[in-house]
């Protein structure tokens, strides 16, 4: 990162900007995680249980991968919540691009190649019609596919530890021999795609060369996986610096997704990319944290200071195979979407370039509801962002 880039960084959050307010309750729902293999479902538990690893102490352990079943279930829910345009509720979802490979045996010595989601699933993975559902409900408008990166995990921090002979190295070949790259929480110090934390402080995020390398791939499949370029993306972690945002610029992508710690409106940044930031938990899987009523609520703070309301529901939400995440899931979601139609009549349905296109008066590329949307740009200054993170 150049001077000029670290300074704007850290000034950055302290400076008012220039933010947009909408007249109209507007919901987007954000979901992370999609096509990103974990734990290989109950074989891959009962290997893992076999080799010491004890599992379900939290909800990750159990992230697995979506089925085409766990969609469909989703699309049908989403289908039946229409807006005050008659559009049905639209999901989100930031795809990872590719999965580890991981032979078996494994190998001790080097990192496994990367399989593109295109390409279909590492071996030992059966998600029989996976990819036509993700394009079939993305052809409804029920899903939005966005970018979320070419892996979850920073390689430089994984490609440290392959080959170490020591503890980390050690729990990586665990993993991989029963089929899964990782469960975060216990090896945190594989960091996310961008960002290595085991750095120094300013050197923790990869060179914009890097990134830029990493960004340019990951676009490349997308467009191969669904026939169109990304225009929104949400860094892994949530760890983007001014790097990652030039990078996403320079391939087309306009929308860039944060994590908040309070309603926040949204703002075009230097790069020309709208900023939006998550406001409402809606992370059901995550067990007794979990509330309706709270979610509810923060839905209602954002309409009532004129943002959108935009949700945080990841991916393991609606996954079925190893623990039933999605019954629950949806019918909360099913009760949340219910709620607030009732009491708000004029409330619309929108993705982030909706969003985008509406803050730039383009009119044109609107669904009939937004361009009904009056829009005021006032100043602001923007809180501090969540220190914690969702896988």
């Amino acid at each position: 990162m150049t001077l000029v880039s670290k300074i704007w960084e850290r000034t950055i959050g302290f400076i008012p900007r220039e933010g947009f307010f909408f007249d109209r309750p507007l919901l987007i729902l954000h979901s992370d995680d999609w096509g990103r293999a974990g734990l290989r479902d109950q074989e891959g538990f009962d290997r893992l249980k076999a080799s010491g690893l004890t599992l379900g102490e939290r909800p990750h352990d159990l992230y697995t991968l979506e089925t085409a079943e766990d969609l469909w279930a989703l699309n049908a829910v989403l289908a039946r919540h229409c807006d005050a345009t008659g559009r049905p509720a639209v999901l989100v979802m930031n795809f990872v691009m590719a999965n580890l490979d991981l032979p078996q045996p494994p190998r001790t010595d080097a990192m496994p190649h990367f399989l593109p989601l295109a390409d279909g699933l590492p071996s030992g993975w059966i998600r029989p019609g996976l990819m036509e559902a993700y394009r079939e409900g993305i052809g409804a408008g029920l899903f939005y596919p966005a970018l979320h990166g070419m892996s979850h995990f920073c390689r430089p921090a994984v490609e440290r530890h392959v080959g170490d002979g020591g503890e980390r190295g050690a729990l990586l070949q665990t993993l991989w021999r029963a089929g899964t790259p990782y469960i975060y929480w216990r090896m945190p110090w594989i960091g996310y795609e961008y960002w290595d934390p085991e750095q120094a402080p300013d050197a923790r995020f990869l060179s914009r060369c890097v990134q830029k390398e990493s960004i340019g791939q990951a676009v490349g499949l997308f467009a191969r996986a669904f026939s169109c370029l990304p225009r929104s993306a949400c860094a892994p972690g949530y760890r983007a610096n001014d790097d990652t945002r030039r990078g996403w610029s320079e391939y087309g992508i306009c929308c860039a997704q944060n994590g908040s710690s309070a309603p926040v409106a949204p703002h075009l940044d230097r790069h020309g990319i709208l900023q939006i930031y998550r406001n409402v938990e809606f992370e059901a899987a995550s067990g007794n944290s979990f509330s309706l009523e709270a979610s509810l609520l923060a839905a209602e703070q954002a309409f009532s200071l004129g943002v959108p309301a935009v949700v945080s529901v990841h991916s393991i939400n609606f996954h079925s195979t190893v623990r039933d995440f999605r019954s629950h899931t949806l019918q909360q979601l099913d009760e949340f979407l219910r709620a607030l139609k009732a009491r708000h009549p004029d409330l619309l349905y929108v993705h982030d370039e909706d969003l985008y296109h509406l803050v730039q008066g383009g009119s044109d590329a609107l669904h009939a509801g937004l361009k009904h949307v009056k829009v005021e740009r006032r100043r602001f200054r923007k809180p501090a962002l969540r220190s914690r993170e969702q896988e």
